[in-house]
């Protein structure tokens, strides 16, 4: 790739990493519950697993997926479905007892989340077929790069969202406050459903 086109790739993961989204909205859901420091698997989980997801898609592994229309139907429909339970499960949460704070989506239920997250599959064939150049020797350096520049330009855009959320605990100071903040983080999240369908 030339140096025109690994910055058209960089912008393209910015842009890609910090709009809104299913990662980004239980990023800041986890921000709010459990703050930073306890959210850094769930962020770094999103980041190298969809740096993984990403890879193998490039490199071919998800080729076989991306052009098989039924098996990417079937996906859809298991990514809708978690996406929902998702949903109720952030929109359902209650403030812990004193001293007992949520338990937060750890790195590997992050990771694994990006291969249902329709919006990680939308990215990777984005981006497999605007940048992948099929005249090159070999994918692998391209899927390596490719993976590389979104875990660069991704960690800081998810920061973001994990310290939105975070420093929404100092506004939250009500039980109630607190419920209708999970409430309308549950119900962005089902609506990223509607947009992706």
């Amino acid at each position: 790739m030339s140096l025109e086109q690994v910055a058209a790739f960089f912008v393209f993961a910015i842009v890609t990493s910090i709009t809104p989204g299913p990662n980004n909205i239980m990023l800041t859901a986890t921000g709010a519950n459990v703050g930073i420091r306890r959210g850094l698997p769930h962020m770094f989980g999103v980041a190298l697993g969809f740096a993984l997801m990403l890879f193998l898609v490039a490199a071919g592994a998800g080729t076989a997926l991306l052009a098989n229309p039924g098996a990417m139907r079937v996906l859809r429909i298991v990514g809708i479905v978690v996406l929902l339970w998702l949903a109720w499960k952030i929109a359902t949460a209650g403030r812990g007892a004193e001293g007992a704070q949520e338990r937060p989506i750890g790195f590997l239920g992050a990771a694994a989340f990006q291969w249902v997250n329709p919006k990680a599959w939308l990215i990777c064939a984005g981006a497999v077929g605007s940048f992948l150049q099929t005249d090159a020797p070999s994918a692998l350096p391209q899927a390596a790069l490719f993976a590389a520049i979104f875990v660069v330009a991704g960690i800081p855009c998810m920061m973001v969202w994990l310290g939105f959320g975070a420093a929404m605990q100092r506004v939250l100071t009500s039980d109630r406050a607190f419920r209708n903040f999970n409430i309308f983080m549950g119900v962005l999240l089902a609506a990223t459903v509607v947009v992706l369908v």
